[in-house]
């Protein structure tokens, strides 16, 4: 698939990039900024899943009193990624 970047909204981190195979398994997942320790530890723990498991995993994990999360914004870095995935062979197929 690729390698992507996504600009977070609402948390600490100001970007998230990563890579998904052709498997749709994510890896090398980086975090700029925010809580250093625990975002590495997220890298580490994603590695080599499933990029729609992990994304359905974290989806709606919320920060102290912020409605989204570190976690959360990596759920939607993965999804916009997978959708423009499915946007480009649909493409590709016409």
């Amino acid at each position: 698939m690729g390698n992507y970047q996504y600009k977070t909204e609402g948390v600490c981190s100001q970007v998230i990039r990563f890579n998904i195979d052709g498997e749709g398994k994510l890896h090398n997942v980086e975090f700029f900024g925010g809580c250093n320790g625990n975002l590495k530890a997220i890298g580490l723990l994603v590695e080599g899943r499933s990029a729609e498991e992990v994304a359905n995993t974290v989806q709606g994990n919320t920060c102290g009193h912020r409605n989204t999360s570190c976690a959360d914004q990596l759920a939607h870095a993965i999804k916009s990624a997978l959708q423009r995935e499915r946007e480009k062979t649909s493409g590709n197929e016409q």
